[in-house]
């Protein structure tokens, strides 16, 4: 029986795609780099995607990642500009940042009254929590784990060890990770998170992406509209 569920935040409940491209068109002309085209999008989701893989699997830490990320993206483009400068610029921006993902709010409203909702993040604490408050999703939420706060990362048995240790801590009885599902959007970090600790996993895959059939995966859907009609 499904009792808790953990969501992912970016570009599960919040578009972090939109922010981007808001945040690189409107940084573009702050900075005076030019102007912002949208295959420029491409080249950061790229390089953004392979650090967030390279954290993901201990290699570099957050701190690593932001000092690379824009200086990477920058010399890509063939762009001369003060990477770290602009990470400053693109961090604080990203404080303020709640882009609803399409369906998100309406899944919560529905989800909160059956279940147990909790968190599942990787990323500096504060600046998930900041967003989630400004969007009116916060109280939906029972606990926040995110890897800054945490000390590790999804998908580490670390830190899922500590979201299910977090999640009995309040409750009354013991619950299972088989009990527990997490929602999100990456196979590398929510769904084999999810699978390595035994919870129920809903990949949110709106691109459709394939997923290997040796994850096992127990929903695959394209829309958060269609959880409403699973759970």
């Amino acid at each position: 029986m499904l009792k808790v569920i953990l969501f992912d935040v970016d570009n599960t409940i919040l578009s972090f795609d939109e922010y981007v491209k808001e945040s690189m068109k409107n940084g573009f002309r702050k900075f005076e780099i030019g102007i912002y085209e949208d295959e420029m999008f491409n080249i950061f989701n790229q390089i953004n995607t392979g650090l967030w893989h390279a954290l993901e699997k201990g290699e570099m830490d957050f701190g690593q990642l932001q000092k690379k990320r824009w200086n990477m993206i920058f010399e890509r483009l063939g762009v001369k500009a003060d990477g770290e400068a602009f990470e400053k610029y693109f961090r604080e921006c990203l404080f303020e940042s709640a882009i609803p993902v399409d369906g998100a709010t309406e899944l919560l409203q529905y989800l909160c009254d059956k279940y147990t909702l909790c968190v599942a993040s990787n990323g500096p604490y504060l600046q998930q929590a900041n967003r989630l408050k400004i969007c009116g999703m916060l109280p939906y939420f029972s606990d926040l784990f995110v890897s800054e706060e945490i000390g590790s990362s999804k998908p580490s048995e670390s830190f899922f060890k500590t979201c299910i240790d977090r999640v009995n801590a309040k409750s009354e009885e013991e619950i299972l990770p088989c009990e527990m599902m997490i929602i999100g959007d990456s196979l590398t970090s929510d769904m084999a998170g999810g699978l390595g600790a035994g919870m129920q996993t809903c990949f949110y895959n709106p691109d459709k992406k394939p997923v290997p059939r040796e994850m096992n995966l127990n929903y695959n859907v394209s829309s958060l509209k269609e959880i409403i009609s699973i759970l």
